[in-house]
């Protein structure tokens, strides 16, 4: 029985809804990422604990419904051949709420002094490697439902990484070529940000790359 069939039938249908609720739950958490950057940036600090505080509620919740998935996987037969591969597209995400939760936490705890001239680039980059991440959803959704239509759901994702990547490298080389106003210290504490945001379009395009394997395992 194909894939799609699989989690077609009723019985699947709980493991559908539950794969389903997580990938919108990181979907959320991918929007409160991009809004805590800004709102740290423009220092909007009510709306940045409160996104805190939502990304906390989102991580809890992923984590439930990814033990959930697990168990369903160990409990069925008919997933054995695919349960390597999905346990490792669920530890992709898992990597990704990671990411995200712990970059907004070091925002908190760091307290980086951003230069007025760099606070768009920031948010562009914040912009870039969430899209790059958000574009993974749709390529996962069709894999358990419409596996043919992966490939056209996940080619954005490498995309915007490459623009995540370079606007990433255009922070840094304006920080230590153009701006001598600032200590040595707060262009290493800078060139850290920039880094850590663009690893999640890095974390993006390691979803893609095991959707991608996952996608030729299954029309052999």
């Amino acid at each position: 029985m194909k894939l799609f069939e699989i989690f077609s039938t009723k019985r699947s249908k709980l493991f559908a809804e539950s794969v389903d609720k997580l990938l919108n739950t990181v979907d959320t958490a991918l929007i409160l990422f991009k809004d805590g950057v800004r709102n740290y940036l423009y220092n909007d600090q009510v709306s940045f604990s409160e996104t805190l505080s939502a990304m906390a509620t989102a991580e809890t919740e992923a984590g439930v419904l990814r033990r959930d998935i697990e168990n369903m996987l160990y409990s069925r037969g008919s997933l054995i051949r695919y349960r390597g591969d999905i346990m490792r597209l669920l530890e992709r995400y898992d990597h990704i709420l990671s990411i995200i939760s712990n970059d907004l936490i070091q925002f908190e705890i760091e307290a980086p002094n951003v230069p007025a001239a760099l606070k768009k680039e920031f948010v562009k980059l914040s912009e870039l490697a969430t899209m790059a991440a958000e574009t993974t959803i749709p390529g996962t959704k069709a894999y358990f439902s419409q596996p043919d239509n992966v490939a056209e759901n996940i080619h954005r994702v490498y995309l915007y990484d490459k623009q995540a990547v370079k606007l990433s490298q255009s922070i840094k080389r304006s920080v230590f070529h153009e701006m001598n106003q600032l200590k040595l210290s707060e262009k290493f504490h800078l060139r850290y940000f920039a880094l850590h945001i663009e690893d999640l379009s890095t974390a993006a395009v390691k979803v893609a790359e095991q959707l991608q394997v996952m996608g030729i395992k299954r029309s052999l």
